[in-house]
């Protein structure tokens, strides 16, 4: 019997159980985003208008992903309602550029994985975040098809002309220190947003104009004594003073370019999740006066109060573009390779941004969605750690939860998008009469998660079809077939908990 048969009985056009990964659910995306929701729901996403932290901790399954994904979308929908006050969104779920640039930046070939984030620190996360909302940010201004998410809200490339001369050196500042595009190369995608932006370097170029110029007069000079063969050739001061003109004039120019090279080298140094070379750096520091950038604070010390000046300078710049505040989605913090699924690990990684300072700014959010592992670590932390953190304060959720009555409204919100009839089959209608409502919810209860009511119903709905035959199809399942396929779902399912099982 193939299951599409079975499907079409119940009026179900497509398989609402077969995806696993809310990041490739289309059922979810396109129906299920909008309209179904975890109870938790309104403390997680907040009011937009006034953007908020959450910790959430949740099991494999639960539906992490899939509340960031609401949350992006219903942003989406607030920013359409409110141009003028819309909210940018940085995702902040692959970590794994960051970790990799991170440890080769770390003395010792073989150094552990423990070792090595046991030297992360808070203003690495913040170079994270930033280096991830200034190359969205750089996309959508330059209309650049981005290579992977990295933000979301739209920034209309017009409204550049907004920016007064300040924010235009902040936002290129920014840009050089953490802009990063795949498809372009880092001058070549800078000068083209400087270009783009109207911001004139003229006044920065005087050094360099002046080297030129003396440099051309002296070799006019020179080509002149040549041709008219002057005895001031011979003459020693007169070349004392051609020589030492022609070193003063560039000795401007060489000075400034020595300062941007050590500013280069202290950025390189410091800010260890970035992807650049000193050269170009230096390069791009020379576009601007010193008067311009001496002041200005650029992620070249171990500390977070630069980072927090240049957090402060972005949202300036989003403001001015529109943006009236800004949320960090955090997710998938257990999929780094360097991290490989490891609590203690996870630990090492998150536990620097569990900082009151950092999670409570004006006009941030971070949405930090834990696997359920590092709530342990939470019960056993001291006080100084709860005093730094104040999770009291930061709309915490213990456990993203399911009840069986929950999970059986997921299921039937699935099964009403996947339905092409006016009455839409529910859960209990797959099921005859020997499988009552009270043993569904009692299974329910035991699975937990979305994820695993997924894979349940997908395996039941196979073994059903398994069972009969096109000529004699039976379109509901038996009690048998029920618990033989629920009893070994357990049992794979407890093998996955201890993790003897890929699930």
């Amino acid at each position: 019997m193939k299951i599409q048969d079975f499907l079409e009985y119940h009026g179900i056009n497509r398989n609402p159980f077969a995806e696993e990964d809310a990041k490739s659910d289309k059922v979810f995306k396109d129906h299920c985003i909008i309209n179904t929701y975890h109870p938790i729901w309104d403390k997680v996403y907040g009011d937009p208008s006034e953007p908020t932290t959450s910790v959430v901790f949740g099991e494999k399954g639960s539906g992490k992903t899939a509340i960031c994904l609401q949350i992006a979308r219903h942003v989406d929908s607030y920013n359409q309602e409110h141009p003028e006050e819309r909210v940018f969104v940085i995702h902040y779920d692959d970590f794994n550029p960051f970790l990799d640039r991170f440890r080769d930046q770390i003395p010792g070939r073989n150094a552990t994985a423990d070792k090595v984030l046991q030297q992360w620190k808070l203003w690495d996360h913040m170079d994270a975040i930033l280096t991830a909302g200034v190359t969205g940010l750089v996309d959508n201004l330059m209309e650049t098809p981005a290579t992977r998410v990295r933000t979301s809200g739209e920034v209309q490339s017009q409204l550049s002309c907004r920016l007064d001369r300040h924010q235009l050196r902040d936002l290129l500042l920014l840009a050089a220190c953490y802009d990063e595009s795949t498809q372009q190369t880092f001058l070549g995608r800078w000068n083209q947003l400087r270009k783009s932006l109207g911001f004139s370097t003229i006044k920065a170029q005087w050094q360099r104009i002046l080297g030129i110029t003396f440099s051309v007069v002296a070799f006019f000079i020179l080509i002149t004594m040549a041709v008219y063969d002057l005895e001031t050739v011979t003459d020693r001061g007169f070349w004392f003073l051609l020589l030492g003109s022609l070193a003063g004039s560039w000795t401007p120019w060489c000075w400034k370019s020595i300062q941007n090279l050590f500013r280069s080298h202290g950025i390189l140094q410091k800010m260890r999740v970035g992807n650049r070379e000193a050269g170009s750096l230096r390069k791009v520091l020379m576009q601007f006066t010193n008067d311009e950038i001496d002041s200005q604070p650029l992620p070249n010390k171990s500390s977070t109060d630069d980072r927090y000046e240049l957090l402060i300078k972005f949202q300036s710049i989003l403001k001015t573009l529109g943006f009236s505040g800004i949320l960090v989605l955090v997710d998938r913090v257990d999929e780094p390779h360097l991290i490989n699924g490891s609590a203690d690990l996870m630990k090492e990684l998150l536990w620097p941004m569990l900082d009151n300072k950092f999670l409570k700014q004006p006009g941030i959010g971070i949405k930090l969605m834990l696997p359920i592992e590092l709530a342990r670590f939470i019960e056993k932390e001291d006080r100084q750690f709860y005093q730094r953190a104040r999770l009291d304060k930061q709309n915490m959720i213990k456990s993203f939860g399911w009840t069986s009555e929950s999970l059986v409204d997921v299921a039937n919100a699935r099964l009403k998008a996947c339905s092409d009839r006016g009455e839409v089959a529910t859960l209990i209608d797959l099921f005859d009469e020997s499988v009552s409502q009270r043993r569904i919810l009692d299974a329910l209860k035991m699975l937990r998660v979305p994820r695993h009511l997924f894979k349940f119903l997908y395996q039941l709905s196979v073994d059903h079809c398994n069972s009969y035959t096109d000529q004699a199809p039976e379109f509901q399942i038996d009690s048998k077939t029920f618990e033989t396929t629920f009893a070994v779902f357990l049992r794979e399912q407890d093998a996955f908990d201890h993790g003897l099982s890929a699930g």
